[in-house]
């Protein structure tokens, strides 16, 4: 299955000094922004975009349980993930079944675009989080 790469997830602890610096550094255009309190998520997320690629700045809204503030707290802020986008994420899911990797059962969901995502498990991907994803109601914003 054709796999691209969607975004870039990154793990930060200012999000107003980093979008400032996306924007006024790399030139970045703000997408979207909004907050997530759904368990597991809890992050107030900003959607950068440069000449077509996008990151996602992620900043911890609960420092007790969100998964990006236990991130920070041990690896520091910096690269959190990285998202493929594929064709059909059910049948992506399917065919990393028989190579032995997991999937993160749990992060399944759906965000605020439509876009449907899981993470798989960093222990089969040589410890980097990798989400994938896919558009099932049509194209990212």
């Amino acid at each position: 299955m054709k796999k691209t790469i969607d975004h870039i997830g990154v793990a930060v602890r200012n999000i107003e000094d980093t979008i400032r610096f996306y924007e006024n550094v790399l030139g970045a255009k703000l997408i979207d922004r909004y907050r997530s309190d759904a368990k597991g998520v809890e992050s107030e997320i900003a959607i950068m975009e440069v000449d077509g690629a996008r990151t996602e700045l992620l900043a911890p809204t609960n420092n007790d349980t969100s998964p990006i503030a236990r991130f920070i707290k041990q690896k520091g802020k910096g690269v959190h993930h990285i998202a493929y986008r594929v064709d059909d994420l059910d049948a992506a899911i399917e065919e990393l079944k028989p190579k032995g990797i997991r999937i993160l059962e749990d992060s399944l969901r759906v965000n605020k675009h439509g876009r449907r995502l899981i993470y798989l498990n960093p222990a089969d991907t040589e410890g980097t989080i990798i989400e994938y994803c896919d558009y099932p109601d049509g194209e990212k914003i």
